[in-house]
C-alpha cells in the first residue's frame, strides 16, 4: 500500500509571502503545496491525504475563518493553523474555539511557525488514527442484523432475557442465540464489554436505539 506523505498546504493571496514561507518550510524538511486562495485549495485538495493547513485571515472571496469552517464539516477535517498579518482579538477567539492549532502573526519567528506545523501534522495523525479505529468499530456492528441491534439496545440497558422477549415478542431461547451472535460478531464476552463498546461507537441514544 501506498503511503502519501503528509503535506503542509499554504493558502494565502499574498505572492510573495506564499512563496517566501513555502520555501521556508521545504527547507525545513515539509512537503509543501501552495494556494493563492481557499477556493483552489478546496477545489484541488485531496480528501484524504495526511497534512495540515496554514492560512492567511484575511483573503477575497473565501476567508481563512471560512475555510477553517468548511474543512470542519469534511470527513476528513485537516488541522489548520493561521498566519496573519491583521490579527484581532475577535477573529482570534472565533479561530481557537473553530479548533486551531494556532493563530500567529506573520512576523512570528521561524521556531515558533515551524513548531506549530510539527503540532498540527501530529495533531492529524492522532486524529487519523482515532477516525479509522472509530470506522473499524463501526464496522464491526455493520454485521448486526436489525433484530440483533434491538436486542442488543436491550442488553446494554441491563434487562434480562425473560424481559427483553417479552418486550420483542420472541421467544426467551431467540435472545439467547441472538446474544451469541452479538458477542461472537462484536468479539467480548460479557455485557459490560457491549455496553463499552456501544458507547464508544454512539449507535444508541440515551432513549432509544439508533439503527445505522
Amino acid at each position: 500500500m501506498t503511503v502519501t506523505a503528509p503535506t503542509v498546504r499554504i493558502v494565502d493571496d499574498d505572492r510573495s509571502f506564499l512563496t517566501a514561507t513555502s520555501r521556508l518550510l521545504r527547507a525545513s524538511g515539509f512537503a509543501v503545496q501552495a494556494f493563492a486562495s481557499a477556493s483552489e485549495f478546496l477545489a484541488q485538495r485531496d480528501a484524504d491525504a495526511p497534512g495540515c493547513v496554514v492560512a492567511d485571515v484575511r483573503m477575497p472571496g473565501m476567508n481563512g475563518l471560512d475555510l477553517q469552517s468548511a474543512l470542519a464539516r469534511t470527513r476528513n477535517p485537516l488541522p489548520l493553523l493561521f498566519l496573519t498579518g491583521h490579527g484581532d482579538i475577535p477573529s482570534t477567539v472565533r479561530a481557537m474555539r473553530g479548533g486551531a492549532v494556532d493563530f500567529l502573526e506573520k512576523r512570528a519567528s521561524k521556531e515558533r511557525l515551524l513548531d506549530a506545523v510539527k503540532r498540527a501534522l501530529a495533531r492529524d495523525a492522532q486524529e487519523r488514527e482515532e477516525r479509522a479505529q472509530q470506522r473499524e468499530l463501526l464496522s464491526r456492528f455493520d454485521a448486526l442484523s436489525k433484530r440483533e441491534l434491538e436486542v442488543l439496545s436491550h442488553v446494554v440497558q441491563g434487562r434480562l432475557n425473560k424481559q427483553i422477549a417479552a418486550d420483542l415478542g420472541i421467544h426467551e431461547r431467540t435472545v439467547k442465540l441472538h446474544r451469541t451472535a452479538i458477542t461472537t460478531k462484536l468479539g467480548v464476552q460479557s455485557v459490560a464489554e457491549l455496553t463499552r463498546l456501544t458507547d464508544e461507537a454512539g449507535i444508541f441514544t440515551a432513549s432509544a436505539p439508533t439503527f445505522p
